[in-house]
């Protein structure tokens, strides 16, 4: 066993080290921090059952799937970060949802939202409005699920699902 996760953590130096801009490795910890949201998750590398590297069919670029004795997986990717699956218990299941997502997705989600709030003010928001919300919800969902400190996060968009709910009646 000693061997696999020896294995495992070069693989993931050896990501690290060549995609810094997306996710960084911090041995001491040990923890990854997904450079995009600059949070990071702990690695307990004895609860690491998998560690495979597979190829990006877009890029080309090689990634890394962890998969955890829980069950869970997380990726390295480049572009993205630390990728996982959303999680729907709080939204149900969501039409089209990507299975993974990471960080990144929901900054790109919120700012979409915020530029329906912010720069159509004077229309009604369109129901795609409220598909990027319930995403943003389960990426949040899924991104505490593997151990990332989301709070601020979920507060923040709670803010913007209160001007949502304000706008709409």
């Amino acid at each position: 066993m000693q061997v696999a996760i020896d294995q495992a953590k070069a693989k993931v130096l050896d990501w690290t080290r060549k995609h810094p801009h997306a996710v960084l490795y911090d041995e001491s910890g040990p923890t990854l921090l997904d450079v995009t949201s600059a949070k990071s998750i702990p690695l307990s590398w004895p609860k690491v059952s998998a560690c495979e590297e597979k190829i990006h069919p877009e890029t080309g670029d090689t990634y890394l799937v962890l998969q955890f004795e829980s069950g869970a997986q997380i990726a390295l990717v480049d572009p993205g970060g630390v990728a996982f699956a959303p999680s729907f218990v709080n939204t149900g299941p969501l039409n089209a949802a990507p299975q993974a997502v990471c960080l990144r997705d929901f900054y790109t989600l919120k700012a979409q939202i915020r530029h329906y709030l912010d720069q159509h003010g004077d229309q009604a928001l369109p129901r795609e409005c409220l598909d990027m919300m319930m995403l943003c919800i389960a990426i949040l969902d899924g991104a505490r699920a593997v151990g990332f400190a989301v709070s601020d996060l979920e507060k923040d968009l709670e803010k913007t699902l209160r001007e949502i709910e304000r706008r709409t009646g």
